[in-house]
């Protein structure tokens, strides 16, 4: 059974030795396309995983090699999405916590409390404790939040391959100048956020690309 030393010293929060505790974070928040992803991720303290840290911070190169040594050394992990359309008609907030909910939803061990990133929480029926920039200061978040991203980021290599001329596999979705520069000239595609302002204008501007 994991003992209170599997968390980090530096984050004081409430532990519950009858049962295990997930980790919680999302990817994509602040894009103009495509689903908010969200993982959960339960670590194995007899299997530690060696460079864990918020995955904005990583190299592409070593959040596919620890996307892959999570997924192995996990004692469970799960990864789910809110839709481009349940953002446009949630919010990306309510979007966001939705994806999250269902990635604790989706553990094959339930676990008795839930770390999230942030300062918000999704609902759920265990406890949980929202930690800001909890991504790098707990290890089960850093993990969750490298799943989410590697995820959403390989999704967008997938859609530059549908639509290469917005520039998906570079910008990953957000509003760059080429990217926005993109939408003047192309307007927009499916998988674009029409609640997000960007993107509204640019269909008022330019028809909707099939």
């Amino acid at each position: 059974m994991p003992s209170k030393k599997s968390l980090p010293e530096q984050a004081c929060f409430q532990w519950h030795a009858s049962g295990l505790v997930a980790g919680v974070d999302e990817a994509g928040r602040g894009p103009l396309a495509g689903p908010v992803v969200a993982a959960a991720v339960i670590l194995d303290e007899l299997q530690p995983i060696a460079g864990l840290a918020d995955s904005k911070t990583l190299t592409a190169t070593r959040r596919e090699a620890l996307f892959n040594e999570i997924r192995a050394k996990a004692l469970c992990c799960s990864i789910a999405e809110a839709t481009v359309e349940e953002i446009d008609r949630l919010n990306i907030l309510q979007a966001t916590l939705l994806a999250m909910r269902r990635a604790v939803q989706g553990l094959r061990l339930k676990p008795t409390l839930a770390l999230v990133d942030g300062n918000r929480l999704p609902q759920l029926d265990i406890p949980a404790e929202a930690i800001v920039k909890g991504d790098a200061r707990v290890a089960a978040i850093s993990a969750a939040s490298i799943l989410a991203k590697v995820t959403r980021d390989r999704w967008c290599a997938e859609l530059h391959t549908q639509y290469p001329q917005y520039g998906f596999a570079g910008h990953k979705g957000y509003g760059t100048a080429e990217h926005l520069a993109a939408l003047q000239a192309h307007g927009i595609c499916p998988q674009h956020r029409r609640s997000f302002a960007p993107v509204a204008r640019a269909l008022q501007a330019v028809p909707a690309c099939p």
